[in-house]
């Protein structure tokens, strides 16, 4: 056997390994798109995706209203009304406060790097209480405001780590090269390294817009009128285990509230696989 065979022979192996596990992972997607189409007793009843007997009354009552205050479009739009402003904050926050871990000497800088980092590891649950009676007071409850401004601050310290461990591969010569143009701090940020942090922008962006759309604690917590919630309680009030609900329509808004998240996936997929290999590695 040449070695051109065996070369051929081992790429078909590979990519055959390869699809059945794609297949694999994929399945539970493509039976949820099948499902959307199949009646309560079908669902149940059969694992393969094709439904034997179609019905469209999924999609047909996706969109009615929930008790005539909100419906799935509302949900959706509550939803961007707090992952645009979060994405875009987290993006800018955690750029400048990675940018002055990374490049800047000062008083205590060990001490607070450290600190931020530490705060990876305290539960989200431990926080729930204190931050609730402190937004409370200041009266932001039933509003957007809790899930929104944390952000301006550079709460989510991961994608600040991340960003420093990007910034660490990012030689300092570009940086110093600009100063001797007459480029301030400000300007060295925005035209220098900013544009190098553009794949590790996009994996950050990406994260917070799938972590905030899927986040059900959040508005769970802080959103007490039914026209404010969010996509994520909207689903699980259209469950009503009483009298039981119609899985197809379950389904079918599912699969709806996802679409832009796949859309946004697929649009930036390339910038967030080079973003996510970059910051794991340290210059």
């Amino acid at each position: 056997m040449t070695r051109e065979t065996k070369r051929k022979i081992s790429t078909v192996i590979r990519y055959t390994l390869l699809i059945a596990v794609g297949f694999v992972m994929v399945y539970p997607l493509i039976w949820m798109v099948g499902a959307t189409f199949k009646t309560n007793s079908e669902i149940f009843t059969s694992a393969w995706f094709w439904p034997k007997n179609p019905v469209f009354d999924g999609y047909n009552n996706a969109f009615k209203s929930y008790g005539g205050k909100i419906n799935l479009l509302t949900s959706m739009l509550n939803t961007y009304k707090i992952v645009v402003p979060k994405v875009v904050f987290t993006v800018i926050s955690a750029t400048i406060t990675a940018y002055g871990f990374a490049r800047f000497e000062f008083k205590g800088k060990a001490i607070l790097f450290s600190l931020m980092i530490s705060t990876l590891f305290l539960p989200q649950v431990v926080l729930n209480a204190p931050q609730y009676i402190m937004f409370n007071k200041w009266g932001w409850t039933n509003s957007y405001l809790p899930l929104v401004v944390p952000s301006l601050f550079a709460a989510d310290t991961y994608f600040v780590f991340m960003l420093v461990q990007f910034l660490r591969g990012v030689p300092k010569e570009l940086e110093e090269a600009a100063k001797i143009d007459g480029c301030n701090s400000v300007k060295t940020l925005w035209y220098v390294i900013v544009p190098m942090l553009k794949p590790s922008l996009v994996s950050c962006a990406l994260f917070q817009f799938m972590w905030t759309s899927n986040d059900f604690m959040g508005p769970l917590i802080y959103i007490s009128d039914m026209p404010k919630y969010t996509n994520s309680i909207y689903l699980r009030m259209s469950m009503d285990g009483d009298v039981g609900f119609q899985w197809n329509r379950i389904l079918a808004m599912s699969l709806i509230s996802i679409i832009p998240s796949l859309i946004v996936f697929f649009c930036a997929q390339d910038s967030f696989i080079d973003g996510i290999a970059a910051g794991g590695v340290k210059g």
